[in-house]
Formats: C-alpha cells, structure tokens, sequence
C-alpha cells in the first residue's frame, strides 16, 4: 500500500530515492555531541555543578554556579596567566572537579570582564 505524500514513510523513501528500507529510515539517529552531553550531564551531579534557580535561560546547559574554592582557584589562575594552556586546563579542570569546557568559558568570560574594567578604569 502507498502511503500518502508527507506521511513518515513517504518522506522517508522519497528522500533517500526509495533505496533505504522503511525501518532503517525510523531508527533514531543520536545527534552529534550525545556522547559529551551525556558526560557532562553526569558531570553536573558532582560538587558545583548546581544550577541557580530561578534562570529561565531555555534549553541547554544550565549555569554553573562555582563554589568559592573553585572561584578562588581560577582567579589565582588568571592573575598567574591570562590565557591558559591545555596542560594547564586539564589540571584545573581535575583539580576543581569541572569540565574543560568550563574552564575555557570562564577564562574568557573572565578576560572580558578585565578588558571592561580596563576601559572603565581609563
């Protein structure tokens, strides 16, 4: 039987020239970057990974709310050097129990809200 234009299966085969088995074209394909979402989905249920409540920021990551230790760690880090290596990042990010990601992010938040002092300051 012909399924009607715009049904599942119809786009499915139309799209794919007919070649590729229905049930191939229902399977679910993971979209990129499952794999790092699920571990840093497991990530944020470790120490600072606490969301803020209340952000209504939409989908995505939530924000990380840094512990003092954490914050204190990466200024002492940033006043040392204002770009950081990747040796320099993996220790960080094993040492404050935070992804890599998270540590570039906060550097370069972190360098901009130096660079707005700077000029405030002028």
């Amino acid at each position: 039987m012909e399924k009607g234009p715009f049904s599942v299966e119809w786009l499915a085969q139309s799209s794919r020239g007919g070649a590729q088995p229905i049930a191939a074209a229902r399977r679910p394909l993971s979209p990129p970057g499952a794999a790092l979402r699920d571990r840093e989905a497991a990530d944020r249920s470790s120490p600072g990974h606490e969301a803020e409540a209340g952000s209504g920021a939409g989908p995505g990551r939530p924000r990380t709310k840094f512990s003092a230790a954490q914050l204190q760690e990466l200024e002492r880090s940033f006043r040392e050097q204002r770009y950081i290596g990747a040796s320099e990042k993996r220790r960080l990010a094993a040492v404050l129990n935070l992804s890599q990601s998270q540590i570039k992010t906060w550097f370069q938040n972190r360098r901009m809200k130096f660079k707005r002092q700077t000029q405030d300051a002028r």
